[in-house]
């Protein structure tokens, strides 16, 4: 069965759980991670999920905030480990737009040693992705998409997933109507929520380009999708927020509603 794996669930500056990033696992046990969070716990999430490295060749980067790009750093000194003693078939793929690309190569040739950065365009291929552009990824017809984002270019994508339901991401800004027909009627949408709309006045999500439960959820219904996860949140509540924003998002939203924490397991 096909899982999104969620491996972090918070915004950028949240303490209590990592950043926003996740997999995509297919039917076999392969697995397509979608950013990479801030630092090192990548590697932490990724190994209490329980999730062996070596089934991971795809990566797709939204865009260059440091709470996506950063933990790839550390995924790469992780794999040259494997990569070197032969421990890892074929290459790793990274996706990304041309800016983010120029962006990641620039920093990863001042920070990282030349055994690492001599896997790149090696045994790890950068891969350069254009809006409404289509990509082969494992099963999936990947449709990268521009998601219109007002701070810095940022791209989401949508897929077919191989039980025939249909799965958009749309990166961590509110959902621009320009998506719209992309979008309409999808069985699965991700999209962020910062906080509740009580909190706007507190976290001021709308400032920062991002959404609340309520804004959220309203943008969901308006599309008629069929179940809705919000990622990207505060974790001022972490033990109530589940709770607290299923329960905003009922109010406006009448489909199936997610709101992961960290290593949760959600089966598409």
């Amino acid at each position: 069965m096909e899982k999104l794996n969620i491996l972090g669930t918070g915004h950028a500056m949240t303490l209590d759980c990592y950043n926003t990033c996740f997999t995509l696992q297919n039917n076999i046990g392969e697995y397509i991670l979608v950013d990479t969070g801030g630092g090192l716990q990548i590697l932490k999430q990724l190994r209490d999920s329980s999730i062996d490295f070596r089934k991971i060749h795809h990566i797709i980067l939204s865009h260059k905030h440091t709470d996506h790009i950063l933990g790839l750093f550390w995924i790469i000194r992780y794999a040259q480990k494997f990569l070197d003693s032969n421990n890892y078939e074929g290459k790793l793929n990274i996706y990304m737009h041309p800016e983010l690309e120029s962006t990641i190569r620039k920093i990863m040739f001042e920070v990282l040693p030349k055994k690492f950065t001599d896997l790149i365009d090696n045994k790890i291929i950068f891969n350069i992705v254009e809006d409404k552009e289509e990509r082969k990824i494992l099963n999936y017809n990947m449709k990268f998409l521009d998601v219109y984002a007002k701070k810095d270019r940022q791209f989401g994508f949508k897929t077919t997933l191989e039980n025939g339901k249909t799965f958009v991401f749309l990166g961590d800004e509110t959902f621009d109507e320009k998506l719209r027909q992309e979008v309409q009627n999808v069985d699965w949408l991700l999209h962020e929520a910062f906080c509740m709309d009580s909190e706007a006045e507190i976290f001021k999500p709308y400032e920062k380009m991002h959404s609340t439960v309520k804004t959220a959820s309203e943008i969901a219904e308006s599309l008629n999708v069929k179940n809705l996860v919000l990622y990207h949140a505060s974790d001022n509540d972490l033990k109530n927020r589940k709770r607290l924003y299923t329960e905003e998002a009922k109010q406006y939203f009448n489909g199936n509603i997610y709101v992961p924490d960290d290593l949760d397991i959600i089966e598409l």
